[in-house]
């Protein structure tokens, strides 16, 4: 049993119970989210895929956590110039717990 999920422009394919690492999203710690944006749908022996999206299917998820992910250096240089320039950016994500799948 698992759904495929599209949320900050990426997809996920995820089961009850799984934690994932989504882009940032307005919610606060502790309450629930529900993803309507389902690409595929499999419960039990039946699988269905959306066109784009399943109706009728959603896929809970309790909020555990905000955050930002670990720095990540970039370095720009131009040979020859003495021109360098070091930029760090750390990237805001949400951390949810799948608690249920509709369909």
């Amino acid at each position: 049993m698992f759904a495929v999920i599209e949320t900050g422009g990426k997809q996920y394919k995820v089961t009850e119970g799984d934690v994932v690492f989504v882009e940032k999203l307005d919610v606060k710690e502790g309450e629930t989210v529900t993803f309507d944006k389902v690409l595929a749908l499999s419960l039990n022996d039946t699988f269905t895929a959306g066109a784009p999206y399943v109706t009728g299917a959603t896929v809970t998820a309790n909020v555990v956590k905000n955050g930002k992910a670990k720095k990540i250096y970039v370095l720009k240089y131009k040979a020859k110039k003495n021109e360098k320039k070091k930029i760090g950016h750390r990237q805001p994500y949400t951390k949810v717990q799948i608690t249920a799948i509709n369909g």
